[in-house]
């Protein structure tokens, strides 16, 4: 079973019962929570990025979450309440708001917060506490392993990276690689231990390494350096706001080979941003906004009428996640923490606009990426 915080309360609760028993108590002890009108209820806490340098992903994942909120309470089979905390990005402001979540027992479970950075700090609290968390954003090894209640549903870099990579390798004949990573991040640091480790299995010479910090708007330094060594494409490890602005750069420099990114890069706003620069990059993603899926359709439109702009990753994702939420309080029939992350564990063939989702036994995701390209403005099936 979970462990053994979970196993002593569990004893304790039905010595409880029993004491209730033997008292002539009548009324039922469970901690189900059902709306007026006899639907399951419960509050789930958000800790997403809202203001900082990196409020573009939480205001996205936010708008997912609004999303499906609204369409789940107008089934009517479930009531949901999202209490929102801001983290700024920062790892003390996540863990705080995290403090602040948990404490408030009427909470059933927890969703981000948006960095891996920041879920590092926030998980391990949240087992602590025998509260489900599950991040929707963070890609870095060794999020799952935290702890038994530490979930997620992004695909992580090392599923995606090496798909994407085997792709572009296949097609192109590389033989040469430069990698441009941010060294100050979890993230990002994740996804370039992932794109060296793969390049040394797939026999590639990493010919440059070169590291960038958030925020950072030029990059000319190591644009220049990498130049130099003439590679056959380029990893770069950045969220979309620098690595749009990264593409730019090295087009107007005349790097022309294409560049293939992680999780981060996977958004419209690198077309938006980049404009034609954008041409060439290659992602791994579960995402794939040109879909031709009825759900993904009608997701489009209406992020698109709600919020004035097409959805990315970040905001398909927490979308997902929400209906996931949905159905676990569904199955555990309350606000019980226990038996929301038990119900939460059993997911699988979860259909959802990324596709078919599960997760494996340690509550990391079971689901294959598509390897996509930026073709004249557009995402495409790389082939």
């Amino acid at each position: 079973m979970v462990n053994y915080r979970k196993k002593v309360w569990s004893l304790l609760v039905v010595l409880s019962l029993l004491l209730l028993t033997a008292c002539g108590g009548t009324e039922s002890s469970t901690d189900v929570e059902d709306a007026p009108d006899g639907k399951v209820s419960g509050k789930f806490g958000v800790i997403t990025y809202l203001t900082g340098a990196g409020a573009a992903y939480g205001e996205a994942i936010t708008n997912g979450f609004n999303l499906a909120v609204d369409e789940i309470n107008e089934k009517g089979e479930v009531e949901i309440e999202l209490v929102i905390e801001d983290s700024a990005g920062k790892q003390e402001q996540a863990l705080t708001a995290g403090n602040k979540l948990m404490s408030d027992d009427s909470i059933v479970a927890l969703l981000g917060p948006t960095l891996s950075t920041e879920f590092n700090v926030v998980a391990p609290e949240a087992d602590m506490n025998g509260i489900a968390i599950m991040g929707t954003s963070t890609t870095a090894q060794g999020i799952p392993q935290i702890g038994d209640y530490v979930f997620r549903n992004s695909i992580p870099e090392s599923l995606a990276i090496p798909a994407a990579m085997e792709k572009v390798v296949a097609k192109l004949g590389a033989k040469k690689v430069a990698i441009l990573y941010g060294n100050d991040d979890v993230f990002t640091k994740s996804g370039f231990d992932t794109m060296k480790e793969e390049a040394e299995k797939m026999g590639l010479e990493i010919v440059a390494i070169e590291t960038f910090q958030k925020g950072q708007s030029d990059y000319n330094a190591q644009l220049t350096s990498i130049k130099s060594k003439n590679p056959d494409f380029i990893l770069a490890s950045a969220l979309y706001n620098e690595g749009a602005v990264i593409m730019n750069q090295a087009r107007k420099m005349g790097i022309d080979v294409p560049f293939l990114g992680g999780n981060g890069f996977n958004s419209p706003e690198v077309i938006n941003i980049a404009g034609e620069a954008a041409n060439g990059l290659v992602v791994a993603t579960p995402w794939f906004g040109e879909k031709d899926d009825p759900k993904v359709k009608e997701f489009n439109e209406k992020y698109e009428k709600e919020y004035g702009k097409l959805p990315d990753q970040f905001a398909a994702q927490a979308y997902d996640a929400l209906y996931i939420y949905a159905e676990a309080l569904k199955k555990a029939g309350g606000k019980d923490r226990d038996a929301f992350r038990d119900a939460l564990a059993e997911t699988k063939d979860f259909e959802g606009i990324l596709g078919k989702f599960s997760f494996d036994e340690e509550g990391d995701v079971i689901m294959s990426p598509t390897v996509l390209e930026i073709q004249n403005g557009k995402f495409v099936v790389y082939e």
